[in-house]
């Protein structure tokens, strides 16, 4: 792939976290996706999806920027870095809605093929996001 294919299916990719798009989710993932960072749950793709359905039922106004891009065109790789808020309306990581508005950042890795997300890695502050569930 294109250096510039990789990006627009970066930014595609991205868009699914400017609220629960599942219909776009289908249209960009492989049907083989594999999700590396899985989190101790299943690695395929309906797992992955239902992930997202159940941040976007804890945090219904979820929305991530983008903060860096970077592509490499040999691999076929995309790397975000990205940073994030939504109010917490309903449990998430085992904590009961609190209302407050949380703050996220993590970073991606996403292999492309064709017009096909087919591979994720991802990390996101689960620390930080914890100190905030639970703060008084």
């Amino acid at each position: 792939m294109r250096q510039h294919d990789i990006e627009i299916l970066a930014l595609r990719w991205m868009q699914l976290w400017q609220g629960h798009k599942p219909n776009e989710f289908d249209a960009i993932h492989a049907s083989d996706f594999i999700d590396r960072s899985s989190a101790g749950r299943s690695d395929d793709r309906e797992a992955f999806k239902d992930s997202i359905a159940q941040l976007y039922e804890a945090f219904p106004d979820f929305i991530a920027r983008t903060e860096i891009l970077a592509i490499d065109e040999e691999k076929g790789l995309a790397t975000i870095a990205w940073s994030a808020t939504g109010r917490h309306l309903a449990t998430f990581m085992g904590f009961p809605a609190t209302s407050r508005t949380i703050r996220f950042t993590g970073i991606e890795i996403i292999r492309c093929l064709g017009d096909r997300v087919v591979e994720r890695w991802g990390e996101w502050n689960e620390g930080s996001i914890r100190d905030q569930l639970q703060s008084s």
